[in-house]
């Protein structure tokens, strides 16, 4: 799911996908959805303004690649 600030070119302070909307998009729950976002918020990724609030991008996460 992180990929999608690649994809999408998210910024910091940019507004996240909602879990309705990612949910519909890859085909899963909104549980399912909640967790992956609930991770990226304790990984440092984004941030939540809580509840029904939206969430926003805090850092976008350095990828190395593999060879």
């Amino acid at each position: 799911m992180a990929e999608i600030l690649t994809i999408e070119g998210l910024k910091p302070g940019a507004e996240f996908p909602s879990a309705s909307e990612l949910a519909g998009r890859f085909g899963v729950s909104r549980p399912t959805v909640t967790k992956a976002l609930d991770r990226l918020e304790a990984a440092g990724v984004l941030a939540s303004g809580g509840q029904g609030k939206v969430r926003t991008v805090r850092a976008v996460p350095i990828r190395e690649e593999r060879s």
